[in-house]
C-alpha cells in the first residue's frame, strides 16, 4: 500500500476526530481489536491486513450526524437515535463505488457494524451469517472499546463489567464465536489498550504507517 493512499485513509476518517477529541484513539484500538479477532478466527494475512486498514472507516458516516445529536451529554431521544442511526447508511454511501478492496471492505462494515446476531441491529437487522464477518468482529471491537472508554455522556465501564455485558450479549448481539475468540484472548486486548494509552500512536497516519511497515 502506497504512502499516499494510507494518507487519503487517514484524512477521510480525520473528519471524526474534529467532531469528537475522543475519536482518534478509539479509531486505533478498534482497528487493532478487529485486526486480532480477525487473527484468532483464521483469516488470512491480507484479510486481516485490510480488516485493519478498512476498520477505521467504520463511523466515517458521523460526518453527516449534527454535533448536537453526536455529542449529546445525556441519553439520546427516540428520534435523536433514529438521526443517529442513519450514520451508517451515510457512510456506506460516501464508501460505494469504488474499486479498491480495502473502500469496499471499509462500505461493507459501515453498513453493518450495528447489526445484531439475533436480528434486532440496523439498519437492516440482518441475523447470524447474514452479517458479514467483518461487520460481526467490527461490532465487538466497538463495543468494547466504547464501554472502556468515556463519552460525552457516560464514564467509562471497568474491564470486568464490559466482559459481562460482552458475555450477557454472546449469542444475542454478538456472534458466539466472535465473542469466545475475545473473552478467551482477553490479556492481549488489554495489552493493546495499554499501549494506545501510552501514546504508541500520534495519529492515525502514524498508526497505519507503522502497520504498514510491520507487514
Amino acid at each position: 500500500m502506497q504512502g499516499a493512499y494510507l494518507d487519503a485513509i487517514s484524512r477521510l476518517v480525520i473528519v471524526a476526530e474534529y467532531k469528537d477529541v475522543n475519536a482518534g484513539a478509539h479509531i486505533v484500538r478498534m482497528s487493532r481489536y478487529s485486526a486480532l479477532i480477525g487473527e484468532k478466527l483464521g483469516l488470512s494475512t491480507s484479510e486481516v491486513k485490510n480488516l485493519l486498514y478498512a476498520a477505521p472507516m467504520h463511523d466515517v458516516g458521523n460526518i453527516g450526524i449534527s454535533d448536537e445529536v453526536l455529542l449529546k451529554p445525556g441519553k439520546l431521544t427516540e428520534e435523536e437515535f433514529e438521526i443517529m442511526k442513519t450514520h451508517t447508511t451515510i457512510g456506506a454511501k460516501i464508501l460505494a463505488n469504488s474499486k479498491s478492496e480495502i473502500l469496499k471492505l471499509a462500505q461493507r462494515i459501515a453498513i453493518t457494524h450495528h447489526e445484531k446476531w439475533n436480528g434486532q441491529g440496523y439498519p437492516n437487522e440482518l441475523s447470524g451469517t447474514r452479517i458479514p464477518i467483518e461487520g460481526r468482529i467490527v461490532a465487538l471491537a466497538d463495543t468494547f472499546d466504547a464501554l472502556t472508554s468515556q463519552r460525552p455522556y457516560k464514564e467509562p465501564y471497568p474491564v470486568k463489567i464490559a466482559c459481562d455485558i460482552i458475555k450477557s450479549a454472546r449469542g444475542q448481539h454478538f456472534d458466539p464465536a466472535v465473542a469466545d475468540v475475545f473473552l478467551g484472548n482477553l490479556d492481549e486486548f488489554l495489552q493493546i489498550k495499554e499501549e494506545v494509552a501510552k501514546g504508541k500512536y500520534v495519529n492515525l497516519y502514524n498508526f497505519l504507517q507503522s502497520e504498514q511497515n510491520r507487514n
